[in-house]
């Protein structure tokens, strides 16, 4: 796995818009925002040509011009990173216009996005064994006072933190519109992670907890502080709505990547957007048929937009969990991840240790390997995010900097 170089001090952020640009409000003037403060933060700006386009169908413009703009930024030695305009719908078409052969054989950059992105971050990965951000979009870095999850994840671009938590509480009615277009996360929901512990796990645990067989149990992790599990892997996924669209396509390398990584084991983080419980549930249905969990050691499931809702007697919940009980591994669900935020950013490719304790983290293990490249880090594990899940869950990144690369 390739790992880009951390954001430099007095660095140049580039933008780019393969989805939607920020043409409109409320995003157009939450962007400028967000540039004023990138700059006084002491960053350039370097903004692709289809930043405040909207001519396209479901993206900024022209599925042509916004795999170019792609592909031109990424490879460009003018910017440091590149963080995307904006989600949107149709951005699977800008993929065929991205040259991923060069983009495989250009120094690594830092690419962050969510939603309609994991069209990009995730072929980053499992395309070009380079990792990504899945993480906010520009227009959010717009809103005052920023949210501490925008900090964090500066902080994680810029290889300052070791360490990150997710947040006590989550949006579920969103307060920006034309009117309020710098108005802060409406964070107004007590946080509680969902977990169901897999086989393995609740035969081993001293607890109440007992496997049963064909059953799945759920535990609220805030309500169960005997709940105790640990999983090690490769973090890779994204917005589920994308994922099942590049699934069986000519841009569909996950069994390659899952038997280049099969000795880390993969761990799956997933999240939905226009879903509702019935998609859910098919698309998990669809991604396990198709052989895409193979050698899984667990999921991370973000909390959707269609939280709390039900049909003919079917959760969010469940429509997970009925599919994925089958690998007997760890699900942990309603997570800070995508549609409702805060969101923790989350490294596509890199290798993670997910340790749970009711509320509490147990322990943490690190591994380091040597590496010989010249762009890529002495660790190929520098990513290894572990996770505190429980109403403040932590995210560590345990390794040191030289020269913003870690040793």
């Amino acid at each position: 796995m390739r790992y880009p170089k951390f954001l430099p001090v007095n660095g140049t952020i580039g933008f780019v818009a393969p989805s939607f640009g920020c043409a409109t409000e409320p995003y157009y003037t939450a962007f400028l925002n967000a540039q004023k403060k990138f700059q006084k933060m002491g960053y350039g700006l370097d903004l692709g040509p289809n930043c405040y386009v909207a001519e396209g169908i479901g993206i900024s413009n022209t599925p042509q011009a916004c795999g170019k703009e792609l592909t031109d930024y990424y490879c460009s030695v003018d910017n440091d990173i590149l963080i995307s305009c904006g989600g949107g719908e149709m951005m699977c078409e800008t993929m065929n216009f991205v040259d991923f052969e060069k983009i495989k054989s250009a120094e690594p950059k830092w690419y962050m996005g969510y939603s309609d992105n994991t069209n990009f971050t995730f072929l980053l990965s499992t395309i070009c064994d380079t990792a990504a951000v899945y993480g906010p979009c520009a227009g959010t870095f717009g809103m005052e006072p920023w949210h501490e999850s925008l900090s964090d994840t500066m902080d994680v671009l810029t290889g300052k933190t070791k360490k990150l938590h997710s947040y006590p509480s989550w949006e579920k009615d969103d307060l920006k519109d034309e009117g309020n277009p710098y108005v802060p996360y409406n964070v107004t929901e007590p946080s509680r992670h969902v977990i169901y512990p897999g086989k393995e796990i609740a035969q081993a645990m001293q607890s109440e907890m007992v496997w049963k067989e064909g059953e799945t149990e759920l535990y609220i992790g805030n309500e169960n502080p005997d709940v105790s599990l640990k999983m090690e892997g490769r973090l890779v996924g994204g917005c589920v709505d994308c994922l099942v669209n590049l699934l069986g396509t000519q841009f569909d390398y996950v069994n390659q990547f899952n038997e280049k990584y099969k000795e880390d084991g993969i761990i799956w983080f997933l999240e939905c957007c226009d879903l509702n419980v019935m998609g859910i549930r098919r698309a998990m249905w669809q991604m396990k048929n198709a052989g895409w969990f193979q050698h899984v050691k667990g999921f991370l499931i973000g909390r959707p937009c269609c939280i709390g809702e039900e049909m003919m007697g079917l959760d969010h919940y469940h429509a997970v969990t009925d599919i994925l009980k089958d690998f007997e591994v760890p699900i942990i669900m309603d997570m800070d991840i995508g549609h409702r935020p805060p969101m923790m950013p989350l490294v596509c490719g890199s290798m993670a240790e997910v340790c749970v304790k009711g509320n509490d983290v147990t322990r943490m293990i690190v591994h380091h390997a040597s590496c010989t490249s010249l762009f890529s880090i002495k660790s190929d594990r520098y990513c290894c995010q572990v996770f505190r899940l429980a109403q403040h869950c932590q995210l560590f990144l345990p390794f040191s900097w030289n020269n913003g690369l870690p040793l």
